[in-house]
């Protein structure tokens, strides 16, 4: 297992943090995504298994939280590319959950640098989704500031532990809370508020281009995204896809799932599938 390191730098004008552990030499660097409400950490044991790299999103962790960031699918896949370049990964593997989607708008820019992609339980870029009911709350003005205001610990927790079968560690409802300031939560609404579902499919539009080997994973039991978009996703991207779902598996699936881990881990280093 490698050591799993906190790192710290300036990506297009932001202040960064990033988890990062050593990548095998020879080998290929993962970029991991994380997504809402989390950050970089939740990606720790992946990275002391195949080393990469997780930053913390702007808004989110311990990365700036400026009003002025462009809080959207544009915005964030900008930045994306900023960390990889400034990180000199000119060909990387490609990890997304939930939000991490916003991966997807770089793989679709840069296409000729992924190597391997893996999608889990992420947002869909994809025609035919409508949002969850939090995130409709959310996206609307007044009554999704009203829902972040009203947002305690243990609301959090019951929200977040309904998602998956096994119950959620108290070390992921800690991190999580730690960092949900008024700044993640202005982060959050405006990236919801941006992405209505026809901005979710124009956002996909070009995933044919994408041709590396993809593996997706969802989770049958997740309450947010519906399994069959893990199809969907397969069905539009332009490369060798499997797609599994897990028939008892939540949002997080690895969290119910553990092995889950090592087969990603193995999948973006080119050692599976």
């Amino acid at each position: 297992m490698a050591t799993v390191v906190e790192q710290r730098g300036t990506v297009d004008g932001i202040a960064t943090r990033w988890h990062e552990a050593p990548v095998p030499a020879g080998a290929t660097p993962t970029l991991y995504v994380h997504g809402v409400p989390t950050a970089g950490w939740e990606w720790d044991e992946f990275l002391a298994r195949g080393g990469g790299f997780a930053p913390d999103l702007p808004g989110f962790g311990a990365s700036d939280k400026l009003a002025s960031f462009d809080y959207s699918i544009d915005g964030y896949a900008r930045w994306l590319r900023a960390f990889a370049d400034l990180r000199g990964l000119d060909r990387f593997a490609l990890v997304v959950h939930d939000w991490g989607a916003v991966g997807l708008a770089l793989a679709q820019a840069i296409p000729e640098r992924i190597e391997r992609l893996v999608i889990c339980a992420a947002v869909p870029f994809l025609p035919g989704y409508r949002w969850h009911r939090v995130a409709r709350m959310w996206r609307r003005p007044l009554v999704g500031e009203l829902a972040m205001g009203f947002t305690f610990k243990l609301t959090m927790g019951q929200v977040l532990g309904r998602s998956n079968r096994e119950p959620i560690p108290a070390s992921f409802l800690d991190q999580t809370w730690e960092h949900f300031d008024h700044g993640t939560q202005r982060a959050i609404l405006k990236l919801y508020r941006s992405s209505p579902p026809a901005r979710l499919a124009e956002a996909g539009e070009r995933l044919g281009a994408v041709d590396c080997p993809a593996l997706v994973v969802y989770g049958a039991r997740d309450p947010y995204i519906p399994p069959e978009f893990a199809d969907a996703y397969a069905a539009a991207l332009g490369g060798e896809t499997v797609a599994r779902v897990l028939p008892d598996a939540g949002h997080w699936p690895w969290l119910d799932e553990p092995a889950l881990i090592d087969e990603i881990v193995a999948f973006a280093a080119g050692k599976a599938g």
